[in-house]
């Protein structure tokens, strides 16, 4: 190699070696950089309080949120009340708002853990469910052989089955005023799709559904299934 390439070279090692010692502090720098070091202490309180502000805005809007939804339901079943009694009064359904696609046509209670009459819906589409519990249209209805099957939110009008024991007595009554008392002889978590709810005509039974866990925020497959057979009929 000749002088001149040798120190052509040697002055390119140099080069390299500085630009190896100085990543350190580059990326220092830039560590610093994303810390708030290397900003001024105005815009670093500017930063700070931007991302402060956007995680309160994100909380509010979810607590708006779950509060709206609550308070529809709550408000819903002050009207269905008021419809459920006109279907007990005339025998015939009563929706509970002219543009309702849906009308009660039972309610249910649990002495036990004094959950008061929750009035049910019928059928359990999305929108139906906002408002109240739904009576499956393939399930049976109350008192007959077969299984009622009533699903509800967990965060909502089921809210109160995690209270629920075996033993207690969920009573029922249809629009035609007769009542069905039964008593819970089940608990249990099952998949959506795997419940086994139609396997058996020939007990009336009662099944409430609902998701589950019931502190969960997100729908999963998993639902919370109380169960019961009839004891008394009036």
């Amino acid at each position: 190699m000749s002088g001149s390439s040798f120190m052509k070279a040697s002055r390119q090692n140099q080069r390299q070696n500085q630009n190896l010692n100085q990543a350190p502090d580059n990326r220092k720098k830039w560590l610093g950089l994303w810390a708030g070091k290397a900003l001024p202490a105005r815009l670093r309180r500017q930063v700070v309080n931007l991302l402060l502000l956007g995680a309160f805005l994100a909380g509010a809007i979810l607590l708006g949120q779950g509060l709206y939804i609550k308070a529809k339901a709550g408000l819903a079943q002050v009207l269905l009340q008021q419809a459920w009694n006109e279907t007990l009064h005339s025998g015939h359904p009563a929706k509970a708002w002219p543009w309702a696609d849906t009308f009660p046509v039972a309610s249910i209670e649990i002495p036990a853990i004094s959950s008061g009459k929750t009035i049910v819906l019928n059928g359990s589409s999305g929108e139906a469910l906002a408002f109240g519990p739904g009576h499956l249209g393939n399930s049976a209805s109350p008192g007959e052989f077969g299984t009622a099957i009533f699903a509800a939110h967990r965060d909502t009008h089921f809210a109160y089955l995690e209270q629920v024991s075996k033993g207690d007595i969920i009573t029922v009554t249809n629009s035609r005023g007769q009542r069905f008392d039964y008593a819970v002889d089940q608990l249990r978590v099952a998949p959506w799709d795997a419940s086994a709810l139609y396997s058996d005509d020939y007990e009336r039974r009662i099944a409430l559904v609902t998701c589950w866990p019931f502190d969960a925020l997100e729908p999963g497959p998993l639902r919370y299934i109380v169960e019961g057979h009839l004891v008394n009929e009036l």
